[in-house]
């Protein structure tokens, strides 16, 4: 055994030193580059093992020498300078089974994640490597690696890992439901909620905290009130409008609370006394919301965890998740939603709701966690009790064991002195009639209420004294008769029976219904759970029709328990009902959906796959030899090993050893069990390949591909014995894992033939992109077909699909390579490739053979029929003031409608205008608003009112339009032929002295215009611009100038000063003789270093294309008399001198940021380039803004006295929609996306964006991607961000800023504040406006609301109409403050409208909003909607703080508190408003008088 020396380096340090391992060839001359070695001490054979891949050769490295990277050495304890055992070693048999990675701060697609996987495959990782994958730009680090049943410390990823991903920055939402067991106390005389918020909250904030998570959290209290009535005639008015009624005919409303939303802390533990506060008052103002004077409303009682709304608050967490595409944010992947519960993990639920939770929790691909802070019951959890309508003696309790919900139970390890009995049972409460009247409804109150309430809380234990549960418990749950026999037969209860799944259902004609000798009722069961039940099942037969109720039939039934059971044969529909006590009774047939999360999970030592928190609690002195290993030490998130009493102290009295479930190891392995509490972890040591040869007897032989899955667990593989203890699972909690991108779920031929619609194409990218690229105005390199294949498999998996990876190859798959879903290669001339990918029960086959690609479907014959449920609730948002009514749809997606053919020529055409992004192909998009830069906060502070702004907003238009064409030269990856020189000084009376264009000390050509002395010497009020330096050319291009004069070559080029006073014959800084020709002025302009700059050569732009903004405001220089230089370019155009850019001569000349080009020039000059001749070909290449409100920038105006809108005579258009030129508030271009070309990937998107920039406005730009890599394109953005960054800056702003109740894409937990605005300040009582015409007023209330906004820094957002113009609609308005922190909203409140649409309930919206009914004689509140901008991460909401209040205040509550106070006009604040108002009208007025008189005068004389 030959031994090397062991050295360390530094990585960085020595370039000849920069990979992880360094050796000396010599030494090995076998050894390739990508061979893995093992490292170990020669004295420890059996102690840690590295594994290390050699990347490189070193000469320099001495002989028998090998150096390895510090940290990579101090962590596997590996002294420098001792000798160490080297040897190369085959990757099969290090291999790894799965493996953890770990990423933060990013935003990883699912495509990024399967190409991250591929650059991994055939690596060498160690545990805490760290992998940067540049051309994704992802940066990720190994957390944790299974091999063979064990932890390991390094090991090689093959094909055939499993990779996990974890993210520390997700979405979490937690919800802690506040049902009456949290006012109750646990065995340790601790509240629930005590439990849930001291114990279990804090302990995860401190978990997050050591592992540096940075979740984004929202915290909402929620729970359910019951309402003791019988009709809702007993309600007042103003409660019937968000009642609903359960299946037994009670009354309830549904409460939200929320106490965070979307915020991200580096401490949590501050938020808890903020819970603690809210507890104290819950209870209380939810039971007593209603109550009002001299007003009945029936008693209200908080409902209990299991009558709870639990999966209510699932589906509302899913009507924000699963529109992750519209709010995508660069900084964070993934969702988690956790209900922390005092219940014991029992639900009664809707069937129907369950289904649809089911499937879409599966599909959205959302974790979801629940946690039980009550005690462990007896039997299987988590359960749902379907809610049986079905209130006859015989009729079953029919349950489910939901595997897609993740259970954790948490414990304190609080000790008690005199007991180590932990009690598992909640014993029901039985207490008598009165005493619990008391309780529920108040002494002496409503017999009548009484007796009906009561007899829904007690029916629920009546049975429980006398009935033969095991006789019951044998007819239920015998398995299915045989299907020769007629009657039912009992069978031994110790087989375990399938449940035939829809797939394979035999009895499609109901034909059990014959063998049934008594009547089935008319009520059928619904469609239960789509895993086990069929859509035929009908309810089972209620052989009593006339017992109404258990009691009744309890009390006719005298004789003796036997007969209660024994009435009638049971019959059963084709299926067992699930036993909780006895679940493993029952097995499923496997299902894509029951596959779905499986790969996150480790393979134990059995080869079964385990979830960690899920112990076995076997005695210790059962007999049983063989030592028990732990596994897992425990599922902390930190640290490896904690010796948490909670999850492993001995509390029983009895000795307990905890182990993961089926971690039953031989006596060979057991050497290496885990020291507790000890840091020298296990997974170092030596993998034993002799494991898997040792599997204890009792273990079920379960593989991943076995056609039955147990029905409990996440992973259907771990069978439930009421002898597992179910811990926390720290690690799902903490840095939850994304739904992995791999599955193993594939149906079997007959399956597919029976069950399944196939459908297929085939794309011939090669063809289609020849076709386009004759038609197309601009050539795009295209995709090759591998390229487009890649593609297409990426879209799929980004919208939830997995890859299916297949063991043995399926019947009806083409030749498949083991292992993987990818053909090995057959000829060499041709790729092949097939990928086979699954989501719900639609599969996808993705085949390449050649130059084809065939996209074979398959979608289920007998889809579930859509199911929609219309929820109301009442919820309560932070800075709201009251519970709100809201309502929401949870509906499941019909995942088979989604146009796949449509998408896959898109990407084949790369993304060409006949194939545009639409809605239903859920693009991903982030939404900007360009908004003017100032210095809010300061202002603010130093005058404490933030009505401020027309006072001290300085006229910088000028500098926030050049600031503008910057970034949109930047967007559209524009280059100026030499650098835009600094412009002069907005004062115009020192124009006479040369600036702007003068060349009088022209710089050395490295110098660049900006440094030039005469810049400062001019003596302008504004810093010379410094240009970024993408558009700075410090030499003037040869080949560019001589074109249009000759002459100028050795001028311009060389950089040589010329005389002061000209340039080749122009004087330099001329001003145009009034009398000037149009063909001097044009010669001018088109001189190439005074005139216009020009662009820079660049595809589908024609030569010498320069913007009409730059012409403008070059022309406003030189001319000095009245014309105007709109004109002059407009009658440029009509002499044919210039031209729009696309060649279109219908163009008029616009002014902004529009692309223009002289026509007259040298078309034989070898850089000419004429125009597209294609006017929306050119459109959707580049963007083109019309600037409109700033015509002053480039022509004098008369100065005018301004009267406020909402008093003008005629007011203006509050927008710009009516003046563009376009008449298109919208425009959409091509946006080539990996500008820096780092990515390996072809990546596109579109940039859609307003069509006008007017100053005051906020601009929108809204980036829409499919094709491309999260942190590609948040690259792009963030160098966007950095140019727009000295007058102007962007902001990222939600799809719905609102986000109003009863709207489609509304997140269903944020809601606008209603403001009031006071309309009765003045005298007298007069109404607003009396003067004016009827008609105009309420226009002019919107125009002085407008006015109020402006007075607090609101700029207005120009939207897209909504509603088709048919609609007689209110007119509304949107407003953003220029922080981009908040958004406001006015509606025009006039009585003249009334909405009968119920899908979008618009009287509701401004029923619970603006707080009236839908009575329309009601009058309708004037007033404001405002909402929080979620978008700005609250790190840098929380930087602004006023620092001359009292409490540090944040500027955001201060600006709400502030404006409350000026519309409740408070201090008079909103009178004296108007008040200066009509006295600014009165002044305008007397001038115009004025002004006339004057003329009159003239006149006469």
């Amino acid at each position: 055994m030959k031994l090397y020396k062991l050295n360390t380096h530094t990585r960085g340090c020595n370039k000849s030193y920069d990979a992880d391992l360094v050796m000396n060839l010599k030494d090995h001359p076998n050894a390739n580059v990508g061979d893995v070695v093992e490292i170990y001490a020669p004295d420890e054979e059996n102690g840690t093992h590295l594994l290390l891949q050699i990347t490189e050769f070193n000469g320099s490295c001495g002989r028998d020498v090998i150096s390895i990277e510090s940290g990579i050495a101090n962590a596997f304890k590996m002294r420098p300078y001792s000798n160490v055992v080297m040897r190369i070693v085959n990757p099969a048999d290090v291999a790894l089974d799965s493996i953890e990675i770990t990423f933060k701060d990013q935003y990883m697609g699912r495509s990024e994640m399967w190409r991250l996987k591929t650059y991994l495959t055939d690596t060498c990782v160690y545990v805490n490597k760290k992998i940067d994958y540049n051309d994704m730009q992802i940066r990720c680090q190994v957390y944790e690696m299974w091999s063979q049943g064990e932890r390991v410390a390094s090991g090689v990823i093959t094909e055939d890992t499993k990779i996990v991903f974890r993210s520390s920055t997700s979405m979490v939402y937690l919800f802690l439901q506040m049902s009456s067991e949290m006012w109750d106390f646990d065995i340790h005389g601790d509240l629930y909620f005590e439990k849930a918020v001291n114990g279990f909250l804090t302990e995860l904030f401190q978990k997050w905290r050591k592992l540096s998570c940075n979740h984004e959290v929202t915290i909402v209290l929620f729970s359910r009130t019951f309402y003791a009535a019988k009709s809702l005639d007993e309600f007042p008015e103003h409660m019937r409008d968000c009642l609903q009624q359960d299946y037994k005919g009670r009354f309830y409303e549904d409460f939200y609370r929320v106490a965070i939303q979307n915020e991200r802390c580096d401490d949590w533990c501050t938020v808890l006394g903020q819970l603690r506060k809210l507890f104290t008052s819950y209870q209380a103002t939810v039971l007593r919301y209603h109550e009002r004077e001299n007003m009945k409303i029936p008693p209200a009682t908080n409902s209990s965890a299991t009558q709870g709304n639990f999966l209510e608050v699932l589906n509302i967490s899913l009507n924000t998740f699963e529109k992750h595409y519209l709010d995508r944010t660069f900084d964070r992947t993934g969702q988690l939603s956790v209900v922390i519960t005092p219940g014991v993990g029992v639900f009664s639920v809707d069937r129907e709701l369950t289904n649809i939770t089911k499937q879409r929790i599966i599909d959205n691909g959302v974790g979801s966690d629940l946690v039980c802070v009550g005690e462990q019951p007896l039997h299987a959890v988590p359960l749902l009790k379907f809610h049986n309508k079905d209130t006859t003696l015989t009729s079953a309790d029919d349950y489910s064991l939901p595997h897609w919900i993740n259970l954790s139970f948490y414990s304190t390890n609080k000790k008690i002195a005199y007991s180590s009995f932990i009690p598992r049972i909640k014993l029901p409460l039985f207490g008598s009639q009165v005493t619990l009247h008391d309780v529920v409804v108040g002494e002496g109150e409503g017999e009548e209420n009484e007796r009906h309430f009561l007899s829904c809380n007690q029916s629920e234990y009546k049975h429980n004294s006398l009935f033969d549960y095991d006789a019951y418990d044998e007819q239920i749950f015998q398995p299915l008769p045989a299907q020769s026999t007629c009657s039912l037969q009992r069978i031994v209860r110790a087989k375990k029976t399938s449940v035939p799944s829809l797939e394979t259902y035999a009895y499609r004609n109901n034909d059990w219904e014959n063998l049934t000798p008594t009547q089935i009722p008319s009520m059928r069961r619904k469609m239960s759970d789509p895993d086990i039940h069929h859509g035929t099942s009908a309810m089972l037969a209620a052989l009593q029709p006339d017992t109404t109720n258990l009691s009744e039939s309890l009390a006719s039934e005298k004789n003796s328990r036997r007969t209660i059971v024994s009435i009638a044969p049971i019959v059963r529909p084709g299926r067992a009902l699930i036993n909780p006590f006895d679940p493993s009774q029952v097995t499923i047939k496997l299902t894509s959906n029951r596959r779905r999360w499986t790969h996150i999970f480790p393979k134990g030592p059995t080869g079964v796959l385990i979830q960690q928190h899920h112990y076995q609690a076997v005695p210790a002195k059962t007999g049983q030899q063989r030592p028990l290993q732990q596994i897992q030490n425990n599922s902390q998130s930190g640290s490896n090993n904690n010796n948490e009493q909670e999850d492993y102290g001995c509390e029983n009295g009895e000795q307990y050893d905890r182990v993961s479930s089926h971690s039953l190891l031989s006596k060979s392995a057991s050497s290496q069990s885990f020291v507790m509490g000890d840091e020298k972890i296990d997974f170092f040591k030596r993998r034993q390949n002799s494991l898997m040869n040792a599997l204890p007897a009792n273990v079920p032989n379960l593989t991943a591909t076995q056609a039955k899955s147990y029905l409990w667990g996440a992973t259907g593989e771990q069978e439930w014995t009421p002898a597992i203890t179910t811990g926390v699972d720290w690690k799902s909690l903490t840095i939850p894992a994304c739904l992995p991108i791999t599955t193993d779920y594939f149906p079997d031929k007959r399956s597919l033939n029976n069950d399944y619609v196939i459908s297929d194409y085939t794309l011939l990218p090669d063809d289609v992109n020849h076709d386009y690229a004759q038609s197309r105005a601009v050539y795009r390199k295209p995709l090759s077909t591998e390229e487009v294949c890649k593609e297409i498999v990426s879209q799929r998996l980004a919208q939830g699909f997995q890859l299916i990876v297949v063991d043995e190859k399926p019947p009806s798959v083409g030749n498949c390579s083991s292992g993987s879903a990818v053909l090995p290669v057959k000829p060499p001339c041709e790729i092949n490739k097939e990928y086979l990918l699954s989501i719900g029960r639609i599969f996808h086959k993705i085949s390449l053979i050649g130059s084809v690609i065939t996209v074979t479907g398959y979608r289920p014959r007998h889809p579930y029929p859509p199911i929609n449920v219309d929820y109301r609730y009442r919820f309560h948002a932070p800075q709201h003031e009251t519970y709100e009514i809201s309502g929401v749809n949870f509906t499941t997606e019909k995942l088979e409608n989604f146009n796949w053919n449509h998408m896959d020529l898109y990407i084949c055409t790369r993304g060409d205008v006949d194939y545009p992004l639409m809605e239903s192909l859920k693009y991903w998009r982030y939404r900007m608003y360009l908004l003017p830069r100032e210095n809010i906060v300061n202002k603010i502070a130093s005058c404490q009112r933030c009505d401020i702004f027309p006072d001290v907003t300085a006229d910088n238009t000028r500098e926030q339009v050049e600031d503008f064409v910057r970034l949109i030269e930047a967007v559209s990856k524009l280059k100026r032929q030499y650098a835009r020189k600094a412009r002069d000084s907005p004062i115009a009376h020192i124009t006479k002295r040369r600036h702007s264009t003068s060349i009088i000390s022209r710089p050395q050509p490295n110098q660049g215009l900006m440094n030039s002395p005469f810049r400062e010497r001019v003596g302008s009020n504004r810093l010379p611009e410094k240009r970024p330096s993408i558009n700075v050319r410090p030499k003037l291009e040869n080949g560019r100038i001589p074109r249009i004069f000759p002459a100028t070559d050795a001028v311009a080029a060389a950089g040589i000063a010329a005389r002061d006073d000209q340039d080749d014959g122009f004087p330099v800084d001329i001003k145009f003789s009034p009398n000037a020709t149009l063909a001097e002025i044009f010669e001018a302009m088109k001189h190439p270093v005074n005139g216009v700059g020009y662009f820079s050569q660049t595809q589908s732009l024609p030569s010498c294309t320069f913007v009409s903004y730059d012409a403008l405001m070059w022309l406003k220089t030189r001319l000095n008399n009245g014309r105007h230089p709109l004109e002059l370019l407009e009658a440029m155009r009509k002499e044919r001198m210039i031209c729009h850019a696309s060649g279109d001569w219908k163009k008029p000349v616009v002014p902004g940021f529009v692309f223009y080009y002289v026509v007259q020039q040298d078309k034989n000059a070898k850089d000419y380039a004429p125009p597209l001749g294609d006017y929306s070909a050119f459109v959707n290449e580049w963007l083109e803004i019309e600037f409109q409100g700033c015509s002053f920038l480039w022509h004098d105006e008369p100065v005018t006295t301004p009267v406020p809108n909402f008093l003008r005579d005629s007011p203006a258009p509050q927008s710009w929609t009516e003046t563009c030129s376009n008449k298109r508030v919208y425009r959409q271009s091509h946006l080539e996306i990996d500008v820096n070309q780092k990515s390996d990937r072809m990546e596109w998107g579109h940039v859609k964006h307003h069509t006008v920039l007017q100053p005051r406005f906020a601009f929108e730009i809204v980036v829409e991607w499919v094709t491309s890599s999260g942190p590609i394109v948040a690259d792009l953005i963030g160098g966007w961000m950095r140019k727009a960054n000295q007058f102007n800056f962007l902001v990222s702003v939600p799809a719905d800023p609102m986000a109003e109740p009863f709207t489609k894409k509304s997140d269903p937990l944020r809601g606008p504040i209603f403001i009031p605005l006071c309309t009765t300040f003045l005298p007298n009582g007069a109404a607003l406006f009396d003067e004016f015409p009827e008609d105009s007023r309420s226009d002019r209330m919107l125009f002085l609301q407008d006015a109020i906004l402006a007075k607090f820094g609101f700029l207005p957002c120009v939207l897209e109409k909504k509603y088709s113009i048919g609609k007689d609609l209110p007119k509304e308005y949107q407003y953003v403050h220029c922080t981009g922190n908040m958004f406001a909203l006015i509606r025009c409140a006039t009585n003249n409208y009334q909405v009968e649409s119920p899908i979008l309930q618009e009287a509701n919206v401004t029923r619970c909003v603006y707080g009236h009914t839908n009575n329309t004689n009601v009058p309708k509140k004037v007033g404001f909607l405002w909402a929080w901008n979620h978008m700005i991460p609250n790190k840098k909401w929380k930087a602004q703080t006023i620092n001359n209040s009292a409490d540090g205040e944040l500027f955001q509550l201060k600006m709400l508190k502030d404006f409350r106070e000026f519309c409740s006009n408070s201090d008079q604040r909103l009178s004296t408003f108007w008040s200066q108002s009509q006295e600014l009208r009165r002044r305008a007025q007397k001038f115009e008088n004025n002004n006339n008189n004057t003329d009159e005068v003239k006149v006469r004389a």
